[in-house]
């Protein structure tokens, strides 16, 4: 089938299932979510002529990962999106299985796509290429088919470019995994983004004072941020240890030195980058105001991933808001960005609100979709909790210094949750959407994201504590 004809059908898929996607209770209000189908990876997010691109991995006819297309958002001021035509779809011989994930670029004032190629074999045996698109408008794309192929001395799992310019010279880093099984991150550079000179590993697995870490790492972002060059890695294959790691995959980042004249990488530990259940594959851009944004697949693929119940509507996933990077005492801050305040309705405020042993329900604080920001927190108290919806908790043991976020399984609805140290709350900042929450604690020095399901009928927001509890509160409608 070639491209415009799987792009008719997809279009077909969507028409068909509008209704029905639509009318979804848990369709978020102010989150990128698929028209239909399944969304994952943020692809080649850019700000391009002013306007601010953001495609995605999209598998339209399924809510199961098949073979990707690149679905396609446009937006203004970061806060209302547009979606716009299919920008890629896996027609030709090099992606026959899917144009999988990658970024952009501006080039000569042309929108310059790099992405990964998948194809399969009848025995399941894989090929990946590298793989080029151009266009001059920043919506009709040209394919210029692969313009790197496998080195020796990987598996096919070799994917995700990300590419960028540096003094008049273009890089790239991929993801990769090596013949023995372990994650790595590979370099090119090019002078003219068609010719393209491998310099091979510059981190990953066994590596740089790492031991064993990850059988394949993917979707890396090196940038720099406040002096220093920061690497958003994917790694796959970690196992958990302590409070870490408890996700099937894990998005985080290594902070560093990167030479561009010896192209190597040093850096300090791997630190994640939330803390939540549904955060992956991030990707980052630059703007015209010089900030470092991010957005990140509020997603994972795991075995509860089938039992989310908008997979019943015909749709599952989205992104999670967009946010502004920083650097502070060697780790990355992430803030949501300004633009959201537009959202805003309806500004209900308390000051010196108390907490103690007795359940508190604050008047006008419900909703579906609402932003709380709790601000001048003290405490006398071993510990507290904030209830949202009676589906997701935050709850902080001081005495512990720990921080938790507890929901309900999608597959059994039994209880789980995710765990990180904090030394103090002072802050705590939270966008909760009909089915998503992103909590960022003291000014996004430890962020939790996670989807999920609360009963329609159950909008409140409750408080409580061992001991006493104080701050001011405002809270917004948002959407």
């Amino acid at each position: 089938m070639n491209q415009q004809e799987l792009i008719v059908k997809a279009n077909q898929e969507v028409a068909r299932n509008k209704e029905k996607v639509e009318n979804d209770p848990y369709r978020l209000r102010f989150h990128i979510m698929p028209p239909v189908g399944l969304l994952n990876d943020p692809n080649g997010f850019i700000q391009y002529k002013g306007i601010y691109h953001l495609f995605y991995q999209w598998n339209p006819f399924e809510t199961a990962h098949g073979s990707k297309f690149w679905g396609h958002y446009m937006s203004k001021d970061l806060v209302n999106w547009e979606h716009q035509p299919i920008a890629l779809a896996p027609s030709e011989w090099f992606e026959k299985n899917g144009c999988y994930s990658g970024s952009a670029i501006e080039h000569d004032g042309k929108m310059i796509l790099f992405y990964t190629g998948n194809v399969k074999g009848e025995k399941g045996e894989r090929e990946t290429y590298q793989c080029m698109a151009v266009s001059n408008d920043g919506l009709t794309f040209e394919k210029k088919g692969p313009v790197i192929h496998l080195p020796d001395g990987y598996t096919a799992h070799f994917r995700d470019p990300k590419v960028w310019e540096k003094d008049d010279t273009w890089f790239m880093v991929l993801g990769a995994q090596d013949l023995h099984e372990q994650g790595k991150v590979v370099l090119y550079s090019s002078q003219n983004i068609t010719d393209w000179e491998f310099h091979g590993a510059i981190t990953g697995s066994e590596m740089n004072g790492l031991g064993p870490f990850g059988y394949m790492w993917e979707c890396p972002d090196l940038f720099e941020l406040d002096g220093k060059e920061v690497l958003l890695v994917s790694p796959q294959g970690l196992e958990p240890e302590g409070d870490l790691y408890h996700n099937l995959f894990q998005a985080g980042y290594f902070v560093g030195e990167f030479d561009y004249e010896t192209q190597t990488y040093s850096h300090g530990d791997f630190t994640e980058l939330d803390r939540g259940f549904d955060f992956y594959a991030p990707q980052t851009t630059i703007d015209e105001k010089g900030r470092r944004l991010l957005f990140a697949w509020m997603g994972i693929t795991d075995d509860n991933e089938q039992y989310q119940p908008t997979i019943d509507n015909g749709w599952i996933h989205a992104m999670t808001l967009p946010r502004v990077l920083s650097l502070k005492g060697g780790k990355v801050v992430q803030q949501p960005v300004e633009e959201l305040k537009k959202l805003r309705k309806n500004e209900i405020s308390y000051e010196n609100v108390q907490v103690n042993t007795e359940i508190l329900n604050l008047d006008n604080i419900q909703g579906t979709s609402m932003e709380i920001l709790m601000d001048g927190i003290s405490y006398q108290t071993d510990s507290f909790e904030i209830t949202f919806r009676g589906a997701a908790s935050f709850f902080y043991s001081a005495k512990e210094n720990k921080m938790s976020l507890h929901r309900k399984n999608f597959k059994d609805g039994l209880i789980e949750s995710r765990h990180c140290q904090m030394h103090g709350i002072k802050k705590l900042h939270v966008f909760l959407d009909t089915s998503s929450i992103e909590i960022f604690v003291n000014d996004g020095e430890e962020v939790f994201t996670a989807r999920f399901f609360p009963s329609s009928n159950n909008e409140s927001v409750s408080f409580i504590s061992e001991g006493n509890l104080q701050f001011n509160m405002k809270k917004w409608n948002l959407g």
